[in-house]
């Protein structure tokens, strides 16, 4: 079975930290681009961060730089968005997703894509 699996969600209060792993099963997410996005209530999925294949480019959307940090993780074919600073703007489904033929420029659209974790909830309030 080809799957992304997503864990890390939760609440936490605005100024925290949060960290979200997407694995992968079937196949060697160490070997794509990857990318996390993000809907929040009312709103359209919106690109957050991507990482390219070969782990030599990240990209941020603007209203995550600075504070949001894409790795790969010590355990084979896991990724990790590291989200500090946190707001109540922040508050969303967060999804990874990767494609076999996405990543070059490592984009924040969502060409190419083909495989979705399931989501996981992240709510920033006090």
């Amino acid at each position: 079975q080809v799957q992304l699996v997503q864990s890390g969600g939760g609440l936490v209060q605005p100024g925290g930290h949060l960290t979200l792993t997407c694995a992968s099963s079937g196949f060697a997410l160490d070997d794509y681009a990857v990318g996390w996005f993000r809907q929040a209530p009312g709103k359209e999925r919106e690109g957050v961060s991507c990482l390219s294949e070969n782990n030599d480019n990240t990209v941020y959307a603007h209203s995550v730089k600075g504070r949001f940090t894409i790795s790969r993780g010590t355990v084979k074919n896991t990724v990790f968005l590291q989200m500090n600073s946190l707001k109540p703007e922040d508050t969303a489904v967060y999804y990874c997703a990767t494609g076999s033929d996405y990543g070059m420029g490592c984009p924040l659209g969502m060409d190419g894509l083909e495989y979705w974790g399931k989501g996981t909830l992240v709510t920033v309030s006090s």
